[in-house]
């Protein structure tokens, strides 16, 4: 089937018929118009689309050799480099589905992930697999020079077969793996009419895979003729992004909004230097978008809402100024998706009323793999508006059709970009023998900062310590899911109904631990101090204070490496800010950076003793 839609600009109106198909064929296309043109570049590779083509067809037969087959569900270990790419490609020209897997994530839930997905083969980098140690068959990606000349042949998937199984979390304290069909992702990026990509683009890729964020970073680049700029850094710094986006002419990024909140609210340089900016993941704060719009007016900010199972966005909404007079709207739907806002009934809202948002169109995800009853659930055949994906959020229609959002039905929340089901968390806790109950929520010290808040009943016996009980969670649940910060409580607040009063949650009083006198600040520490307290919302007096136990995470480490890098002109990598996430350890950090910048600062450097300089 193919369908039309209209696209409009300033200067015509005319019509993209987009063909659904398998996205292999997409770059097939392309490299057979422009074989020379610039696909992927990760600073140590660049691949021109013949090449991209010729080495993922070389790597499919390879694949092929090694007994992968059509239907195939076989999971990816990489670090983001253009061989991502690459691998991706060949999984699908192979005839298999990807089930991207996150290096970080502990092994028991990628086990999980492994077996809901059915996959029957994990391919990728041989450190991170034997690091990471999955179930099942392994095979090691052999490096380009060491494949055979032999290319797989044929046109790979078509628009029905699956292209991804993506995780979101699971509020029964298991992760669901999403089936995303390849033409739901094509005709999400080829030719679209919500954000401006062309072939003389290109565009950010710095997303985890496991993040459906990438899913439009890579394929809006490639459906197009346009280039992937990867970002090989693991945990790039403000800076970082910076310096990639204005060494490779990168144009179009997507920031997740809790990303976006903070580069606007230091005025990042990275929006001088590209054209189009996604957002996605959250609420968007309107002061944050007018600053960017009105410091950086030539910049397209497009805000982008969409759950996983509708193929990463359902709508979308160009920003301007005006828009920034009130909440920022989600907009209208795109790229063959509907929306439907319908009250409890089922049935259509009064206009301007507010109900539940429900997806429809040619981009819905085909389910939850080995999940039939919750895919029944929530993709539900609507009698009059056939089949739609239950969002669970709030939202009404203005008069001209866009939409805003006003929250959730259900208890779900959105942290730095990332879908938490709380009871996923609160299932993990509940695990821990030395617990009665558990609940969490999301606190707010600030606007731009999302807290990821726990609160424990302990049960008889010993009182488990905090960060006792944070470590043990990091060995079960990735690092989005572990609580930023954790408090018990004599007993969980309660609604009349007898539900758990998560509003009242915060406002707990903390059996803090009182910690003995502490030794003052040097000056250097005391400016390591003055930093974390900006960040942390709380003053910072000792030396020992740990930026997690302050609820730091990972947003707000950005934050504070960035203040360091210009308040001090230091630079401070992620790695090395957790290896050492103490006041001391950061000072000592900063005056080890110092020394080597400055070597007339070092207490062995040779005095001038003939006045020279």
């Amino acid at each position: 089937m193919t369908t039309s839609r209209p696209l409009f600009d300033d200067r015509k109106e005319t019509t993209v018929t987009v063909v659904p198909t398998g996205l292999p064929a997409l770059v097939a296309r392309h490299a057979e118009r422009t074989p020379h043109a610039l696909a992927v570049a990760d600073g140590d590779t660049t691949l021109t689309y013949a090449q991209l083509a010729s080495a993922a067809r070389r790597l499919a037969a390879h694949l092929q050799d090694r007994g992968v087959r059509a239907g195939d569900s076989v999971a990816l270990l990489m670090p983001r480099s253009a061989r991502t790419v690459v691998a991706q490609l060949a999984l699908w020209w192979a005839g298999a589905a990807c089930v991207p897997l996150d290096p970080a994530h502990p092994r028991p839930r990628t086990a999980a992930m492994l077996e809901d997905s059915g996959a029957t083969l994990t391919v990728g980098d041989s450190k991170l697999l034997e690091a990471a140690g999955p179930t099942g068959a392994v095979l090691a990606l052999p490096a380009d020079e060491q494949l055979a000349d032999v290319e797989t042949t044929g046109d790979g998937p078509g628009p029905d077969d699956v292209a991804f199984v993506m995780f979101t979390s699971g509020s029964t304290g298991r992760p669901k793996g999403v089936a995303i069909r390849h033409g739901a992702i094509a005709e999400l990026v080829t030719d679209p009419d919500y954000v401006t990509v062309t072939a003389r683009d290109r565009v950010l890729l710095h997303s985890p895979a496991t993040f459906d964020g990438s899913t439009f970073e890579v394929w809006s680049a490639l459906a197009n003729g346009a280039a992937v700029v990867v970002c090989t850094t693991e945990r790039p710094s403000f800076e970082d992004l910076a310096k990639e986006v204005g060494r490779h002419g990168v144009t179009v990024a997507f920031f997740t909004t809790a990303l976006f909140h903070q580069l606007a609210t230091r005025r990042s340089r990275v929006f001088s230097l590209l054209r189009t900016v996604v957002v996605g993941g959250e609420a968007m704060a309107s002061q944050h978008a007018r600053a960017v719009l009105r410091a950086f007016p030539w910049v397209e900010l497009v805000n982008g809402y969409g759950p996983t199972e509708t193929t990463t966005f359902a709508t979308a909404h160009r920003v301007s100024d005006a828009d920034c007079e009130g909440p920022v709207p989600i907009g209208r739907p795109v790229a063959g998706a509907t929306a439907h806002i319908l009250d409890e009934a089922g049935s259509t809202v009064a206009d301007g009323a507010r109900g539940e948002l429900w997806i429809g169109g040619t981009r819905l995800a085909h389910g939850y793999t080995g999940r039939p009853e919750l895919t029944a659930e929530r993709f539900v055949d609507h009698p009059a508006l056939g089949r739609l994906y239950r969002t669970g959020d709030l939202v009404s229609a203005r008069p001209d059709g866009v939409l805003d959002f006003h929250g959730r039905t259900d208890d779900q929340v959105k942290v730095r970009g990332f879908r938490i089901e709380p009871g996923e968390i609160e299932h993990a806790l509940r695990e821990q023998p030395e617990l009665d109950d558990a609940a969490v929520t999301v606190r707010r010290p600030t606007p731009d900062d999302a807290r990821l808040a726990a609160y424990v009943v302990a049960g008889p016996g010993p009182v488990p310590r905090p960060e006792a009980l944070l470590a043990r969670l990091t060995a079960v649940l990735p690092a989005h899911l572990v609580p930023d910060e954790l408090t018990v409580v004599e007993r969980l607040p309660l609604t009349t109904s007898g539900k758990v009063d998560r509003r009242a949650l915060a406002d707990l009083a903390t059996a803090a631990e009182t910690k003995g006198a502490a030794e003052p600040l040097t000056p250097l520490q005391q400016a390591v101090a003055e930093v974390w307290s900006r960040s942390l919302g709380c003053e910072v007096t000792r030396p020992d204070a740990d930026f997690l136990d302050l609820g730091g995470h990972s947003l707000l480490a950005l934050v504070v490496a960035d203040d360091l890098r210009e308040d001090l002109g230091v630079e401070l990598s992620l790695a090395d800010f957790f290896a050492a996430p103490t006041v001391a350890g950061h000072a000592a950090l900063v005056e080890r950076a110092l020394l080597a910048t400055h070597t007339d600062l070092h207490p062995d450097a040779t005095e001038d003793t003939d006045g020279r300089h």
